[in-house]
């Protein structure tokens, strides 16, 4: 999550041109940054949780586990979702 914010910064800056800079200056693949910048259509108190989650915890599964949760598009849909997450 704090990467994908970076990230953002970083364009919104003007410190790179867009995410496929941000790919080749991390040797990744566009596809790898757009899986990350995605994060960033999660609710504001979901990001937040990712955030300040516990490094010990788990904080809510990995970022492939929260794909199915950004994908949606109403808030209320996602905290469900999110709420699912954690009782696995």
């Amino acid at each position: 999550m704090a990467l994908a914010i970076k990230f953002q910064d970083s364009v919104d800056r003007g410190e790179v041109r867009d995410y496929a800079d941000i790919a080749r200056l991390g040797y990744v693949t566009r596809a790898r940054v757009t899986q990350i910048m995605n994060l960033l259509n999660l609710t504001p108190e979901i990001q937040e949780l990712l955030l300040f989650a516990d490094a010990s915890q788990d904080g809510g599964g990995t970022e492939r586990d929260l794909r199915p949760i950004i994908g949606l598009v109403k808030w209320e849909e996602q905290r469900t979702a999110w709420r699912s997450l954690l009782l696995r």
